[in-house]
């Protein structure tokens, strides 16, 4: 392969990497918010 090429599977990589990552802590931070809105809904319920 060229070195262009090689570069630009490498930046493809990286990319899909960070990409998994943003998404895990965006499920994260819903994740969190649901909890919030589960454990608010119930004190209200008492």
């Amino acid at each position: 392969m060229n070195k262009s090429r090689v570069t630009f599977l490498a930046l493809l990589a990286a990319g899909a990497l960070a990409a998994c990552e943003t998404v895990e802590g965006a499920g994260r931070d819903i994740q969190t918010a649901g909890q919030s809105v589960t454990e608010t809904s119930q004190e209200a319920q008492r």
